[in-house]
């Protein structure tokens, strides 16, 4: 069993399933992108593994241990962090106070101290903008900021929600490399894409998401030679 364990998931909202039969076996250290088309159920998967919404049916082990009965905040306490397409950051807070709280449930200031830092080096324009309120940033700002929030909380496994969505390929590249980053120091990545580009310049594993259900998974290599993601996705 990887880090993340998703077995025989399913999600209804009212009548409508939005997914069904989902299963995934995440291993620490790697990047495991989920491309799908909108509505394909890529951003329920995320928050059911959060914790922000119930499941119909399936499990979900972190580490080994069930999180059926956990809230989310204790989800985040044991290691997850998710980073959602809308709703990033506290408008009305600065960059700097975003990112304290994106740590409060830490207790090794230190480690904190160290952690802004790495921030600021990942984002040097955060860094010019400590003082500035959230609300104020561009949309490509405004994502690194959720980016940092959700890496200083330090977690074990990181969710990525669209982080591309809306934003230039400078700050795309940027994205990236704060991937490739967090990757060298072992962090374990689920990322929800439809940038094509970005999921297979980063991820190890890729899974396809249509209409709830896995419809394709596997290496980054096969399915870039497979003529269904190649034509559907890659437009090749």
């Amino acid at each position: 069993m990887g880090l993340l364990n998703v077995k025989d998931l399913w999600v209804q909202y009212g009548k409508l399933t939005a997914l069904r039969n989902f299963s995934i076996d995440v291993e620490s250290g790697a990047t495991v992108a989920i491309i799908g088309s909108n509505g394909a159920g890529k951003t329920t998967l995320l928050r059911a593994i959060s914790g922000l919404i119930k499941r119909m049916k399936g499990e979900i082990y972190f580490d080994g241990v069930s999180t059926e009965h956990m809230r989310p905040h204790e989800i985040v306490r044991v290691g997850l962090s998710y980073c959602p397409q809308e709703e990033k950051t506290f408008s009305g807070l600065t960059v700097s106070e975003n990112l304290s709280l994106g740590a409060y449930s830490r207790r090794d200031p230190e480690g904190i101290k160290r952690d802004l830092d790495r921030i600021y080096g990942f984002f040097p324009v955060l860094s010019q903008r400590k003082q500035q309120r959230a609300g104020s940033l561009s949309g490509g700002e405004q994502q690194m900021l959720a980016l940092g929030q959700a890496l200083m909380k330090k977690p074990r496994l990181l969710l990525l929600d669209e982080p591309s969505t809306g934003l230039g390929p400078k700050v795309i590249n940027e994205v990236g490399k704060v991937l490739q980053g967090v990757r060298s120091e072992g962090m374990t990545v689920v990322l929800v894409e439809q940038n094509c580009t970005l999921a297979f310049q980063e991820a190890d594993q890729i899974y396809v998401l249509e209409q709830g259900e896995i419809k394709l998974r596997g290496t980054v290599a096969q399915m870039q030679n497979n003529p269904y993601v190649r034509e559907a996705y890659l437009g090749i």
